[in-house]
This record gives C-alpha cells, structure tokens and sequence, in this order.
C-alpha cells in the first residue's frame, strides 16, 4: 500500500484518523461533517480494498476500468461514512466529498507507473486449473 499512497499522504493519515476514532468525522471547532477527510480516507480505502482483492469478481483490463472499480469502492466508503455520521451534509457536500476521493484516485493512477502496476495485479491466469482459478468448469455435466 505504500507504494501507492505512503503513511504521510493525505490519504493515509485520513485513513488513519477515520480508522482510530470513526465516529470523530466532523470539524473539530464545528459540527459539521468534514467532507476533506472523509474524501481522502475513502480513496486510501478504495486501493487497500482493491489491493485486497477479496470482492473483485470482474477483474478490470483497462486504465478506466481499473479507475471505475477504485471510484465504485471509494462511493461506498463515502456511504459508510455518511450513514455513521451525526450530522448532515451541507448543500453540495456529497458532490465535493465525491469528486475529492475521484480526483485523489486520479492522481494515484496517474503517477508513475501505478495503474499498470494496479492492473497486473489481479491478472486471470490462463493456465491456472478451474479450482485455482476460482470459476465454473468449461465442460458441460449432463443429467438424465
């Protein structure tokens, strides 16, 4: 994970501090939801959870798609976060929390060489059998 974003990124202490008092996710001179760090402790979520590898049943082939499925983990940890919250959002925060954790995503995948990185990670393995492979056998059983 710290390849891609070490422990003194943005991302990483967000993710630390949601991690370590998740229910401390406001301002701390206001009630009010703090949308920064909800924002990038769901992109740094979004990679651990893809780098897990746990629930990625369609492996991703291209750069957008790979983008796709980090945006889609990094909308649920905003949800998450959202329904833990104890205060509301303000007018247009969702969209700002959103677009904050795409454009942290973005930058990840834009440094270096990290989306190809990313993508053969999780590569299908052809030559792997059915059972390691985790899929349905190519053969037909047949019943009378």
């Amino acid at each position: 994970m710290d390849r891609f974003l070490a422990p003194h990124t943005p991302e990483a202490v967000a993710y630390s501090h949601v991690s370590q008092n998740s229910w401390d996710i406001h301002s701390h001179h206001l009630d009010l939801f703090d949308e920064s760090l909800v924002a990038c402790s769901a992109s740094y979520q979004a990679f651990e959870r893809y780098l897990s590898g746990a629930d990625l049943f369609i492996l991703p082939r291209t750069r957008s798609e790979l983008e796709s499925v980090l945006r889609r983990y990094s909308y649920d940890s905003i949800h998450n976060a959202i329904s833990r919250s104890r205060s509301t959002l303000q007018p247009g925060g969702y969209s700002r929390v959103c677009h904050h954790a795409e454009a942290s995503i973005r930058n990840v995948l834009n440094s270096g060489d990290n989306a190809t990185i990313l993508l053969s990670m999780h590569v299908h393995n052809p030559t792997a059998n059915n059972h390691e492979r985790n899929e349905r056998p190519t053969h037909t059983i047949r019943t009378k």
